[in-house]
């Protein structure tokens, strides 16, 4: 029951992570009545409070390894508690209150992640490179299973004659989850914990953990990007109205379809050839997803296919290559994904500060007519750059070293 476990904790995270990236802006600037512009540097501003508080999580995580029942217990209450609250919001909400629960649910989502993947070694049944893969195709398998809920419920309980466009629903169904995950994973924390040596950059150099972390963080941005800008593209520039649910659904089912295929090639060929093989299909996707007509609804469709199954390469071999090293080298891992876990919202921070404020100055308006110009700008801003941007990281990949890459 252990690797079911670690699924269903993966599971909690990943429904907390849809609405938070993916909701929350559409949620913010449609219910609430917050500009676009406002919610881009709030998200930054609670990125510069990751920026101190991600890595004195991990530190935390490493230094008290003894508590890591009570991190995932208060990970998950937080998100427990949150989720109902800013869901429940009113529409004169003080710009204040909004900051301090995205605080808690950011602070409690990220608490939960770095313990999750830092606690690799201790989770998989052996420490090693094979084992760690096994365990990342199980965690990112529940993971995705958690994005499919998270991005159906919504509908699910419009249609079920949910007000608010089900988000008040919404919350509730997600602070139940995790309440209920909690009490089901809790047996998994009772592990001993397998823990390194501190951290140092000359340590995290010399290991090639530092190559990895700017991968992580230039690979996150194309992702960062079209998830802030999702809703906007199918339903204002696809003019694709209550479709934007299925598409994500089918994106993420593509993704966990091919976690297994990717782990067991990873496992075969290597991560750096597994990623070189994998990334093509991502930037296949952006430049066709540049090229659609409104209305195209099957060519959308093949291209949520296409980059679904990329997002699956990157989803269980990043990380796991990460462990790996780490493991490797008798490093601390949670001091480690710390960082890594601020690398990534670092990049969905900066796809928030830059692509928001850039279709207001357009003239964009969600949910409204919109001008040429602003549909063009969403354009550029949902497909041209993240395409470029992963031109770059696929440019970083074809540098690794193979041995090092498949350590």
């Amino acid at each position: 029951m252990l690797y079911p476990r670690v699924s269903l904790y993966a599971l909690m995270l990943a429904a907390a992570g849809i609405p938070l990236y993916i909701h929350l802006p559409r949620f913010a600037a449609v219910n609430l009545g917050v500009g676009l512009g406002v919610i881009g540097t709030v998200l930054l501003v609670i990125r510069i409070v990751d920026l101190v508080q991600d890595p004195l999580i991990g530190w935390a995580i490493d230094r008290w390894p003894q508590a890591q029942m009570l991190f995932a217990a208060a990970a998950a209450l937080g998100l427990a508690v949150g989720f109902p609250l800013l869901f429940g919001l009113p529409e004169d909400i003080n710009l204040p209150v909004l900051v301090s629960v995205l605080i808690l649910l950011f602070s409690a989502y990220s608490l939960g992640t770095i313990l999750l993947y830092g606690r690799s070694a201790t989770l998989a049944t052996k420490p090693e490179a094979k084992e760690l893969m096994t365990l990342a195709a199980w965690r990112e398998g529940g993971q995705l299973t958690g994005v499919v809920v998270a991005a159906s419920a919504p509908a699910l309980f419009v249609a079920s004659g949910a007000s608010a466009q089900g988000y008040p629903a919404f919350g509730l169904f997600l602070g139940l989850l995790a309440f209920l995950t909690l009490i089901l994973t809790l047996p998994m924390w009772r592990r001993a914990p397998i823990t390194g040596e501190g951290l140092s950059v000359a340590g995290l150099g010399q290991a090639g953990a530092l190559r990895l972390l700017l991968l992580a963080l230039v690979n996150s941005l194309p992702v960062a990007i079209t998830s802030t800008l999702f809703l906007f593209f199918v339903e204002d520039r696809l003019q694709l109205p209550g479709k934007a649910g299925p598409l994500l659904i089918l994106f993420f089912l593509s993704a966990g379809a091919t976690v297994p295929f990717w782990a067991k090639l990873s496992n075969r060929i290597g991560p750096k050839q597994t990623l070189i093989i994998a990334m093509p299909l991502s930037i296949a996707g952006f430049i066709g997803a540049a090229m659609l007509s409104a209305g195209n609804l099957t060519g959308f469709a093949l291209i949520c296919l296409t980059s679904g199954a990329a997002l699956g390469a990157d989803m269980v071999v990043l990380p796991a290559m990460f462990s790996v090293v780490l493991t490797r080298a008798g490093l601390n891992a949670s001091a480690a994904f710390g960082i890594w876990s601020f690398a990534g919202k670092l990049g969905l921070a900066l796809a928030a500060f830059f692509t928001l404020p850039l279709l207001e100055r357009s003239g964009f308006s969600p949910g409204q007519p919109n001008s040429t110009e602003a549909l063009r700008t969403l354009t550029l801003a949902y497909a041209v750059l993240p395409c470029i941007l992963k031109l770059g990281a696929f440019g970083l990949v074809l540098t690794l070293p193979t041995e090092a890459s498949a350590k």
